[in-house]
């Protein structure tokens, strides 16, 4: 296997990882009834977000904390919903890719998840 090297892993990466968060039922309402994503729309914001955190390169300008603050108005977002994120991610990183880039978008995953768990406890 590979690491991560590019944009296109990443977008591979994405794919396949909501592929199966969305066959999830534990976890999928949130993201086809609450937050109603428009998954092809919404696949390369995502790759701008995880092309800043892991090349420092692309043009992601939103805010992520207000987007899950404006969902967890919605929806709990509990502690389950991010270790289930977390594993399908982890998963499907391991499934796909191994090396530096692959550990680091790991652990850059679960500084993000603690802290929006922090963040959202606050609200």
């Amino acid at each position: 296997m590979k690491d991560i090297e590019n944009r296109q892993d990443l977008e591979l990466l994405l794919a396949e990882f909501y592929n199966t968060l969305l066959k999830d039922p534990s976890i999928s309402y949130i993201f086809t009834d609450v937050a109603k994503i428009d998954l092809p729309h919404h696949l390369p914001i995502l790759a701008d977000f995880w092309e800043l955190s892991l090349f420092h390169t692309g043009d992601y300008r939103n805010n992520p904390m207000k987007v899950h603050l404006d969902l967890n108005a919605k929806e709990k977002l509990t502690e389950q919903h991010f270790e289930t994120w977390l594993n399908h991610f982890y998963d499907t990183v391991d499934r796909h890719f191994e090396g530096l880039n692959a550990e680091k978008i790991k652990t850059r995953a679960v500084s993000i998840a603690t802290v929006m768990k922090i963040k959202l406890a606050a609200t």
